[in-house]
């Protein structure tokens, strides 16, 4: 846990019983953080050993947040924009081709698509998460990216 004073920011998935079926017990979970190293993708609470990445900031461009429209009110993500050839990453969504990819969020780069987690049972502090940010990799850009509207 990063201290208040600290620019580091860690947000942290709330306890749900998917923690207890993925065998992770009922500790806290980091959803996402923001440090010296780099940014942590955390993975979904049933498989987040697995789907657990960390990505150093020599590999990241931008972080950016961006919105899937869904039936309901769609999902919003949050991920990292890497440089060209950065090795694969784990994650939900390792295993969608560029096509099925594009069908679920057209407008983001499939890239981008993989490196990306989504904003559920945890909250974004904006404010924090570019504190964080400037004070760690202040040449690195938090873009916020809306889906064009679909007629």
């Amino acid at each position: 846990m990063a201290d208040a004073n600290s620019p580091v920011y860690e947000a942290h998935f709330v306890r749900t019983p998917f923690q207890l079926l993925g065998g992770m017990k009922w500790k806290k979970l980091v959803a996402f953080r923001v440090d010296g190293e780099g940014v942590l993708l955390g993975g979904a609470p049933a498989r987040y050993e697995r789907q657990l990445a960390s990505v150093p900031w020599s590999d990241i461009t931008a972080i950016v947040v961006w919105h899937q429209r869904t039936a309901g009110n769609g999902i919003n993500h949050i991920g990292v924009q890497r440089n060209p050839g950065a090795p694969a990453l784990p994650g939900m969504n390792s295993h969608l081709s560029r096509v099925q990819a594009k069908s679920v969020a057209p407008h983001v780069d499939y890239e981008l698509f993989l490196a990306s987690r989504p904003i559920n049972f945890w909250r974004l502090d904006p404010q924090r998460l570019q504190t964080a940010v400037d004070a760690f990799a202040p040449g690195v850009p938090v873009l916020v990216y809306s889906q064009p509207h679909l007629s």
